[in-house]
């Protein structure tokens, strides 16, 4: 999609009808027919009702913030556990939107006189959605028990896992496939990752890690879509060390962590040891560097400044994992969260997600 324009306002409170208010709509409904349009969206998320009242007010397509992460996501899974995953967050979504979705149809023929009190077509398509939500749920149970076995297999063998976790389009792919070599899918664009791959990473003497690439995190993330994404972010949960990647060039930089660490808060991760991996200091114009924290008496690393995309740096994070593995007493490395509230991981049963 081409953004035509952006049309902000403020409100003590959204408007029950419209979201936006009578005025605000009629602004955008102007802009629209000036632009010519052919979608709205709305940077919110708005209810099912608000939603079809827009769409009258401005007589084009309208869509929220939720549908709009959805729909990438739609188009960015690859694997057969991604489509799994992306699918049971739009059904579980739209269960709640069939609202006088059908009227048209009435009630179904049936009966004397073809008028019979059959199902209404909404009932209908409540509850086929609702067998197929119910049958995605156990393909992804059986997902989540084949990523259990895989992890005590790990353990077993003595390895340590590392995950990489960041905000969308941090470059963690990037980082991914410079440590392993994997040839992991990276792009620049939002959510180009959203399957979980894993890979050996030997730092010498015969020590190993494995290094998991994950889904990144944006603010307000659905809470649908964590809860499908489970089996995908118990990988985060179950992890010896969060590599946390920051786009150390973007200028919400701080905040981008704020939401991750909130994320990492609400699936039971808070309290995961986290290095903060400062990516593309190339575009910064600084040497890539290793910080430590002078007060501790083992100098945990705080922060690494590196380049993914040139390289810069990589070696020094690479030395740093082989001291991490080395340990026999693993320090604590810093971390900027507080403790969770909760040790509950059932992502399923928790309230929003991301960044206030």
């Amino acid at each position: 999609m081409q953004v035509l324009d952006a049309i902000e306002g403020s409100r003590r409170e959204p408007d029950p009808a419209l979201f936006l208010g009578q005025g605000k709509a009629a602004e955008v409904a102007e802009a629209a027919r000036r632009l010519d349009a052919t979608l709205v969206v709305v940077n919110h998320d708005i209810s099912a009702v608000q939603q079809r009242n827009l769409e009258k007010e401005l007589n084009v397509p309208v869509i929220d913030r939720t549908g709009l992460i959805l729909d990438i996501f739609a188009q960015r899974a690859r694997s057969a556990e991604g489509k799994l995953q992306v699918e049971l967050a739009q059904l579980e979504r739209l269960s709640t939107r069939l609202i006088r979705g059908w009227t048209h149809l009435e009630r179904q023929k049936g009966g004397i006189g073809l008028r019979g009190p059959g199902e209404t077509q909404l009932e209908t398509d409540r509850r086929l959605i609702g067998h197929r939500v119910k049958l995605l749920k156990s393909r992804l149970t059986r997902v989540q028990a084949q990523r259990t076995t895989q992890r005590r297999a790990r353990a077993r063998s003595g390895g340590l896992n590392v995950s990489l976790v960041g905000y969308t389009n941090a470059g963690k792919s990037t980082l991914f496939n410079r440590l392993t070599s994997a040839g992991a899918y990276a792009a620049d664009q939002l959510f180009a990752t959203l399957d979980t791959t894993s890979r050996r990473l030997h730092v010498g003497e015969g020590r190993q890690l494995v290094i998991s690439d994950t889904v990144g995190f944006i603010r307000h993330l659905p809470t649908t879509l964590v809860a499908a994404f489970r089996a995908t972010l118990e990988e985060t949960i179950h992890a010896d060390l969060l590599l946390h990647v920051v786009d150390a060039s973007h200028p919400d930089r701080d905040q981008q962590i704020e939401a991750v660490d909130q994320v990492l808060r609400e699936i039971g991760a808070g309290d995961v040891p986290q290095w903060l991996v400062m990516n593309k200091v190339d575009r910064l114009g600084q040497p890539p560097r290793i910080e430590r924290d002078e007060w501790s008496e083992c100098g945990s690393i705080r922060r690494v400044w590196l380049s993914a995309a040139t390289g810069d740096g990589v070696s020094g994070l690479r030395e740093a994992l082989a001291a991490f593995a080395a340990e026999p007493v693993r320090p604590q490395p810093f971390t900027q969260q507080q403790p969770s509230q909760s040790q509950d991981t059932d992502v399923a049963e928790r309230s929003a997600v991301g960044a206030p």
